[in-house]
């Protein structure tokens, strides 16, 4: 069966037996077509099953009003909330945004950047897969001039604008808060040292134990990919750490930390009279946990609007991501009982 003829703006003129031109402009809400005219126009327009042909819009204006957003995976409450943020500016601004995530692979995360650049979208927001190595596959924006902006795990580019917290204070910070609960024999659960997120947080993790003059101890480092299995691996190595088991552990996400407290406490495990817990990101799962864990809070919807609203300013001439090299949003310290030592001698 043949494809049925796509609706114009020519057909719409004949049927209400008026000027394409008047049509054209009523669909655009023109002052100089009156409001009854307009009316009509769009009534005809759903009537006869009209699709505003934004394609041919685009190439005329040279904008889609599009914005390609690459994440590293969909299912975090923390990308979530991003997401949401993103939207509410996008939206407010006439922005339409096109999602895609690249699954934590850096070669879905290139195909995805092929794709956003053949959408022709305005702009291009970013959180790095876990395996990036280098971002090459987005110099075609660079030299297009599209301005791209990084957020949460980003990598430092002279022509784009990176959105982050401080991971290295706040990781110090976390740290210094175990060591000051009469800690100091303390694990780093931490990822990917090709991630900002991750090698700041563990610099910020060491700075702290050679600020309190404890060594740091390389059997106390356990990288990987920060989910169920990796927390329960994490508990698997402590218990067969037998004497020399930690005192603390820091994870740099919530989700390992969950899933180590649950393995070593199933092994009986008192937490935190054995062993103190602080996890980083504040996912919801943390307050489901018993003991409640100790974490690092920070607003993925204030990234999300603060990355579009940069990117948006940035294509209206307000502001240039080339001079705005980075944006640091705040994060606090939030103390729960996973963590709490001195409160249970």
């Amino acid at each position: 069966m043949p494809d049925e003829k796509e609706i114009t703006i020519y057909d719409i003129a004949k049927h209400l037996n008026i000027s394409a031109t008047t049509v054209s402009r009523g669909l655009k809400n023109h002052p100089t077509i009156n409001k009854n005219t307009r009316k009509r126009i769009f009534a005809a327009a759903k009537e006869l099953g009209y699709r505003s042909n934004m394609f041919a819009s685009s190439l005329r204006s040279k904008k889609t009003y599009t914005l390609g957003v690459i994440v590293h995976r969909l299912n975090s409450y923390f990308v979530a909330t991003v997401l949401a943020g993103m939207e509410d500016v996008a939206n407010r601004a006439g922005y339409n945004l096109i999602i895609s995530h690249s699954l934590e692979s850096a070669e879905k995360e290139i195909a995805n950047a092929h794709t956003m650049f053949n959408k022709r979208v305005d702009g291009l927001l970013v959180s790095l897969a876990y395996d990036t190595e280098n971002i090459a596959h987005f110099e075609p924006f660079f030299k297009k001039g599209i301005p791209v902006v990084f957020f949460d795990r980003i990598y430092d580019h002279k022509e784009s604008t990176s959105v982050v917290i401080d991971n290295f204070r706040a990781a110090y910070d976390i740290t210094n808060h175990l060591i000051d609960n009469g800690c100091s024999r303390i694990m780093h659960i931490g990822g990917n040292l090709l991630r900002n997120v991750y090698a700041d947080r563990l610099r910020g993790y060491k700075q702290a134990l050679q600020d309190h003059k404890i060594k740091f101890d390389e059997k106390l480092l356990f990288i990987s990919k920060l989910n169920e299995e990796a927390g329960t691996e994490a508990a698997k190595l402590i218990l067969k750490m037998g004497g020399k088991q930690p005192d603390a552990v820091f994870s740099a996400n919530d989700a390992a930390a969950v899933y180590c407290m649950k393995k070593l406490k199933e092994a009986g495990i008192r937490i935190p009279e054995d062993i103190a817990f602080a996890g980083f990101n504040n996912d919801p799962i943390s307050k489901i946990i018993e003991p409640n864990l100790t974490t690092v809070n920070y607003s993925g919807y204030d990234m999300g609007e603060a990355a579009v609203t940069s990117l948006i300013n940035h294509l209206n001439g307000i502001s240039n991501v080339k001079t705005t090299n980075s944006i640091i949003l705040r994060s606090e310290l939030i103390i729960r009982e996973s963590s709490s030592k001195n409160k249970s001698l």
